[in-house]
């Protein structure tokens, strides 16, 4: 093919004029890293349905028990075994007490259980993991060897040696038998990020300053970690609010007069197959509870993931 040369005229250029106002203007505002986890988690339709849920979900587990004038302790023997009606609107159970104001009364506990293991777990985890991952070399190889010891240790056979041992079953006894050994996790999250994040330049220019080792944990590499931290809060509730049913469902977790979630299924077992509305009612706040904070920590962990971020 014969090669044209291309004429070029003065017709086929447009001078753009030079505007002072455009030039200054800023395509896009500047927001913090936090701002911008927001917006991408309002963006989730699924995980902002979640957070509504479990928004009205706490609503009533605070205010619920005093929607009507019936109390969650009392035993009537008269009204016992009632199905769900106008009066009773989720029914009695086989003692007589009114299972709306007790469901909801019984949620402060679980949800106590969840919240407190969670956090418990987190500090103990984050500190433990950062101080591990930051020192390195010998002090992390034991720190980690103790770490496995712990976490292969059933948290079940640590709650029925605790209550041997102690001769209690109540809430605080509960707690620290979950939170003896639901740590590890979080520590090995946290030092993996902690060895992944001490690489940076800036932590190494916070060295060669002489800034000392606690305050560049505690300035530097804890608030980095802080994505994945409440991240993981969002999935250990969930797990430590069905660990309190399961073993209450068992009879090895709390004991009258206390009242949870678990314990309301347990003791409807005896009457499940003829007056199932006693065990479905504790049974469904606990699969919401679990499935509404699993939905958030899926939401938080994308909206707080910087390589999603356009």
């Amino acid at each position: 093919m014969e090669e044209k040369d291309l004429k070029l005229t003065p017709e086929m250029f447009k001078r753009i004029p030079k505007n002072d106002e455009e030039a200054e203007l800023i395509a896009r505002p500047s927001i913090s890293f936090w701002q911008d986890a927001w917006r991408r988690l309002k963006e989730n339709k699924v995980a902002m349905l979640a957070l509504v849920l479990l928004g009205l979900l706490i609503f009533l587990i605070i205010f619920g028990p005093y929607f009507n004038s019936y109390s969650p302790t009392k035993i009537q023997s008269k009204l016992k075994d009632i199905t769900p009606n106008s009066q009773f609107w989720f029914g009695t159970d086989s003692s007589g007490r009114d299972i709306f104001t007790r469901v909801f009364f019984a949620g402060r506990t679980s949800l106590i259980v969840g919240v407190a293991g969670a956090l418990i777990s987190t500090i103990v985890g984050l500190l433990y993991g950062a101080i591990s991952g930051y020192l390195g070399g010998i002090v992390d190889m034991a720190m980690m060897r103790i770490l496995e010891i712990l976490a292969s240790l059933p948290y079940l056979l640590v709650v029925i040696v605790l209550q041997i041992r102690l001769e209690t079953r109540n809430l605080w006894t509960l707690l620290l038998a979950l939170t003896i050994t639901g740590w590890t996790g979080t520590a090995r999250m946290v030092r993996a990020e902690v060895l992944r994040i001490k690489a940076q330049e800036y932590v190494l220019a916070a060295r060669t300053l002489g800034v000392s080792s606690w305050k560049i944990i505690t300035k530097h590499l804890i608030p980095n970690a802080m994505p994945i931290l409440i991240v993981g809060i969002t999935f250990d509730v969930p797990g430590f609010i069905f660990s309190e049913a399961f073993l209450s469902y068992l009879g090895i977790g709390l004991q009258s007069p206390a009242t949870s979630w678990g314990i309301m299924c347990s003791e409807a077992t005896a009457t499940f197959m003829y007056l199932p509305h006693q065990m479905f009612f504790p049974s469904l706040m606990i699969a919401i509870t679990m499935l509404c904070f699993t939905l958030l920590g899926d939401g938080l962990r994308d909206a707080l993931d910087p390589k999603l971020r356009k």
